[in-house]
């Protein structure tokens, strides 16, 4: 079983995660790839000490990039917005 720091990476600190954090009780995570549903939200409980009653997982798939004639590819990254309970919030620019 892994530890909830391996599967939480990191925070999504996006306008648009900041605006679902503020109307909504969503928070957005970056994720271990191969994470599955119910591991994101055991992990955030452990981590923040809270309710998870959602978790919304989506693949993201890695930009194109080129630098002169060379092509590559950015990595695919996995993304989970978390719902949490009513009335829980996370603050998570006070804990950085």
């Amino acid at each position: 079983m892994k530890s909830p720091y391996e599967i939480v990476k990191v925070p999504l600190m996006t306008e648009k995660s900041n605006i679902m954090n503020e109307t909504s009780s969503k928070v957005s995570f970056i994720v271990e790839r191969n994470a599955t549903k119910p591991e994101i939200a055991r992990a955030v409980g452990e981590i923040f000490n809270c309710h998870v009653i959602k978790v919304n997982a989506i693949n993201m798939t890695g930009k194109k990039k080129r630098l002169g004639m060379h092509q590559g590819r950015r990595s695919h990254w996995k993304k989970a917005i978390c719902t949490l309970a009513k009335g829980e919030k996370i603050d998570i620019v006070e804990g950085m």
